[in-house]
C-alpha cells in the first residue's frame, strides 16, 4: 500500500501558522482549526454531536436578548496562533450582523463559547480550549457530554481575577441559567431526537 504525499500547506511554516496565515488558507477540510499554530482536523460528526448543536444553537438564538444572537461552528481569533471553532458562541448583535471579517469572530464579540464533546476532542474540549477562551476574556464556557445518548451541561464563568474558569454547574435534564442571560433547555430534547432519529 502507498502513502500519498501530503499536499504543501499541511506543513506548518517555521514557528507554526500564524492566524493571519490560516484565515487565508483555501480548501481547508471542513471544521478545520488552528490551536497552538497547527491544523487541527476533527472527525466527521456523530449524530448526537449535531443533535446537540442544533439545539442549544436554537434555543440560545430564540432566547438571548436584542443585543446577542446565537452563531454555529464560527471560528474565533483568539490570538496569533489560535483560531478556534466553537460548536456554538453567543455573540454581539452588532459582530453577527457585522459584514467583516465575515468568516470569524473576535474574543470582545463574543459572551458565551459552547463545545460538544466528541471522542477525538475529549482532551482540546476539556483543557486546552477553556483555557485559550478564558485567557482570551471570553466570559463564559459551556461543555456539553455525551453520557449514554444524553446531553450534561458543564457550565463554567470566567474569574476576572485568576482570568480562569470557575465551574457553576452541572446540569443533566434542564438547564436553566440567569447569565450570560436567562435561559432555559430542555436538554432530554436530545436524547429523545436521538431515539426517534
Amino acid at each position: 500500500m502507498s502513502v500519498e504525499p501530503l499536499p504543501a500547506w499541511v506543513i506548518p511554516p517555521a514557528g507554526g501558522f500564524t492566524a493571519e496565515d490560516f484565515l487565508r488558507l483555501t480548501g481547508l477540510p471542513p471544521h478545520t482549526e488552528l490551536i497552538d499554530g497547527s491544523l487541527v482536523f476533527v472527525s466527521p460528526q456523530e449524530k448526537w454531536h449535531s443533535r446537540v448543536i442544533n439545539l442549544l444553537w436554537s434555543e440560545l438564538d430564540g432566547q438571548a436578548p436584542e443585543e446577542l444572537r446565537a452563531d454555529r461552528e464560527m471560528t474565533v481569533k483568539l490570538g496569533k496562533r489560535q483560531v478556534p471553532e466553537p460548536d456554538v458562541v453567543v455573540v454581539t448583535t452588532q459582530a453577527y450582523e457585522r459584514e467583516e471579517p465575515s468568516t470569524y469572530y473576535e474574543p470582545p464579540d463574543v459572551a458565551l463559547a459552547v463545545e460538544a464533546v466528541s471522542p477525538d476532542s475529549e482532551d482540546r474540549d476539556r483543557d486546552t480550549k477553556p483555557r485559550k477562551y478564558a485567557s482570551a476574556g471570553i466570559p463564559h464556557y459551556w461543555r456539553v457530554e455525551n453520557d449514554r445518548g444524553r446531553a450534561v451541561v458543564y457550565v463554567y464563568e470566567r474569574d476576572p481575577a485568576t482570568a480562569v474558569y470557575a465551574l457553576t454547574g452541572i446540569h443533566h435534564d434542564r438547564l436553566k441559567l440567569s447569565v450570560p442571560f436567562p435561559v432555559d433547555v430542555d436538554l432530554t430534547a436530545v436524547g429523545r431526537r436521538a431515539a426517534a432519529g
